[in-house]
């Protein structure tokens, strides 16, 4: 894995539609050679987010109330809320290099992260035919603990993951999440049984992520 120091920018709640906003300013700022590559660190209120590529019949209930947002990285749907910290990675890309290539990276330096917090993690290679595995899983219990969405503009990455802390997981169960219907969504505190975590997940995946 190539070294690829990133500039720190943390923030606690954002509302998602003003984050956008914001992203699309610092995407603009990273194609400008304005700003170096960044990682941005917050979490959202609770809100669905879908894909290009969401099917209707996996959007939620709405007599849960739950706003569903229309995004445009890639993925399907994923639920945001306090207690999940969320990553966005501004990111220009080599010339060597694609969305894909990338992706590959965020799951790994993931994988690192959560093995710095206890919880062993992989990554998974899609098999033929299946729903893509993008994101990150645990080894013991085979659950998903990240997902990941992202997308490039003129070789400079936006959106990206979100790790569940220790949040409520009621809401994944109460749509179709990652376009996976038999999905297992888990946290840290699920795997680990501890909460109050935060300060140390962020933390430990900005040291994965090289950021200061």
């Amino acid at each position: 894995m190539r070294q690829r120091p990133l500039s720190l920018v943390q923030d606690d709640l954002v509302d998602y539609e003003k984050a956008m906003e914001r992203m699309t300013d610092l995407v603009g700022q990273r194609q400008r050679d304005e700003r170096p590559d960044t990682l941005w660190l917050l979490s959202h209120p609770q809100v669905y987010t879908i894909g290009r590529r969401t099917s209707e019949q996996h959007l939620p209930d709405p007599s849960h109330g739950i706003p569903v947002v229309s995004t445009g990285r890639g993925g399907q749907l994923t639920y945001h809320g306090p207690g999940q910290l969320v990553g966005y990675l501004i990111v220009k890309l080599g010339e060597d290099e694609g969305i894909v290539d990338y992706v590959r990276e965020v799951e790994l330096r993931l994988v690192r992260a959560l093995g710095a917090l206890g919880v062993p993690a992989e990554r998974r290679d899609t098999p033929p035919g299946s729903e893509l595995l993008t994101g990150v899983w645990t080894i013991e219990t085979g659950r998903k603990i990240v997902s990941i969405g992202m997308r490039q503009s003129r070789g400079v990455t936006s959106h990206g993951f979100a790790l569940n802390v220790d949040g409520d997981l009621a809401p994944w169960g109460w749509a179709v999440a990652c376009g996976m219907p038999e999905v297992d969504m888990t946290s840290l505190g699920r795997e680990t049984s501890t909460t109050g975590v935060m300060d140390r997940v962020r933390t430990a995946v900005a040291e994965a992520f090289e950021a200061s």
